[in-house]
């Protein structure tokens, strides 16, 4: 399916445009705009779109990518058809990557299929690993906070990945300041390079500005990556006139629903949009720009169902400064 019939040569210019971040204290350089693949990676997407997606992405400098082992459909597709599309088209390229994969939420039927667990996370590892078909991961994330498992059980878990050389650094996602900061008191100890985190972060979602997240991770030096930077297609035009019947709303009810575009909500989208047209963008530009403004963020991560829309989220890039007035608008319509 993903056979390197036609060849790939990546555009010699990939990295003279994209910017790059070093995440938290560590030594390690982030993109500004990474890919996710936590849509239209699974097998209800066309593979040739899968595959120019990646290959556009990295033409333009894209170089992390972010997966968990429950993206699909069905769950492990994504790793698993990514993994495909790397051994096509960029397995001389493999040191010029950063691939992430995470653990947490249910992947698998019965008592050891999520949460934090040393046996769910070791196990998760060793299944993404097979199905990407690589020896190890840049990154590996416990994907949320699991109240039923010790903190120090999960932790000493993503100390076994680094040690096993199945993981180069760990993060944690999903996770509130506190909880954070409680983790990487333990993960200091047990010397684990923990260099990450990944947080929803969004014009209209701020709540790692109010469950200390945000303010605990720029203090302990920690990076920050963002997902869901368009509220799941809300930060856009996308839903200015109705809901197009090829939009999420319309076909697939699992993330956003019709309930959620309510009055209230369609004239913050409306003021939003009239902002951006007056800095000269789209409103997804200028939803994208605002978290790259924030110097807490590292990177942000978008997903993308073709490689147009990747390339028009890249070009957020081109203007991501912000007068205080223009940032105050913004506050004073969507909080």
């Amino acid at each position: 399916m993903f056979e390197a019939t036609d060849s790939y040569t990546p555009d010699p210019t990939r990295y003279e445009s994209m910017e790059y971040r070093r995440c938290g204290v560590s030594g390690l350089r982030l993109p500004r705009i990474a890919l996710g693949l936590w849509h239209n990676f699974g097998d209800d997407t066309p593979p040739a779109n899968m595959r120019a997606t990646i290959r556009t992405a990295f033409d333009n400098g894209v170089t992390y990518f972010d997966l968990a082992n429950n993206y699909g459909p069905e769950p492990g597709a994504a790793e698993r058809n990514f993994g495909r599309i790397l051994r096509a088209d960029l397995a001389a390229h493999r040191d010029e990557l950063v691939v992430a994969t995470k653990a947490g939420f249910e992947m698998w039927d019965g008592p050891y299929g999520r949460g934090g667990s040393r046996k769910y996370l070791l196990n998760s590892l060793d299944d993404s690993l097979t199905r990407l078909g690589l020896d190890y991961v840049d990154v590996f994330y416990h994907h949320c906070m699991d109240p039923d498992t010790p903190l120090e059980e999960s932790m000493g878990a993503l100390a076994t990945a680094v040690s096993s050389g199945k993981a180069l650094y760990v993060g944690l996602s999903n996770y509130d300041g506190a909880t954070m900061e409680r983790a990487m008191g333990i993960l200091a100890d047990l010397h684990v390079p923990f260099i990450v985190n990944q947080n929803r972060y969004n014009i209209f979602d701020r709540t790692i500005e109010h469950n200390g997240l945000k303010e605990t991770g720029a203090r302990l030096g920690r990076g920050l990556v963002t997902f869901s930077p368009l509220d799941q297609g809300l930060l856009t035009d996308r839903y200015l006139h109705g809901i197009p019947a090829d939009s999420r709303i319309a076909r697939d009810g699992r993330f956003l629903q019709a309930s959620a575009l309510t009055d209230e909500r369609m004239r913050q989208i409306r003021g939003l949009n009239e902002l951006a047209a007056q800095r000269g963008q789209s409103l997804a530009e200028m939803s994208l720009a605002w978290l790259l403004h924030d110097p807490a963020v590292t990177t942000v991560l978008v997903g993308a169902s073709r490689p147009a829309q990747l390339l028009d989220d890249i070009a957020a890039l081109d203007n991501t400064d912000f007068t205080d007035d223009e940032l105050a608008r913004i506050d004073a319509l969507s909080l």
